[in-house]
């Protein structure tokens, strides 16, 4: 179950990183999952005018990392994301993009996160699994 931390504790974590660059923005806290948003603009485009595969790739891990974060006691462990895989489904020109991180697998040293991405007609973007590595700080 995932612990309910303030929204603005979360999103305040992202700034001055990645995240900030490229507007991801922490949404909402469920008792598996957790939610965020992403604008595709410029800062997201790939060449094409399309929403950049590796944006997707961003968020999907951005989403899944916070939610293992949450998950251990970071006073004596750290998560680093491990794989990820990314199945890109429909292209997206503008707007934003919604991606729901559930988790799937919470073991000792790892957990598994599927990703779904979506845009703003609700129809799926992206479908992506994480892997997380969780680390005790004396390894």
């Amino acid at each position: 179950m995932l612990p309910q931390v303030p929204l603005e504790q979360l999103n305040a974590m992202g700034e001055n990183t990645m995240l900030a660059h490229l507007g991801i923005q922490i949404t909402e806290l469920g008792d598996d999952y957790i939610c965020g948003t992403m604008p595709v603009d410029h800062r997201t485009h790939q060449p094409m005018g399309l929403l950049h595969g590796g944006a997707n790739a961003v968020l999907a891990e951005s989403l899944g990392s916070y939610g293992s974060s949450l998950l251990v006691d970071l006073t004596t462990h750290g998560v680093s994301g491990l794989e990820i895989n990314c199945n890109h489904i429909r292209g997206v020109r503008s707007g934003q993009v919604y991606g729901k991180a559930t988790i799937r697998h919470r073991g000792r040293s790892t957990h598994i996160w599927e990703i779904e991405i979506t845009n703003e007609e609700g129809k799926l973007v992206c479908l992506s699994r994480l892997t997380v590595a969780v680390m005790p700080h004396d390894r």
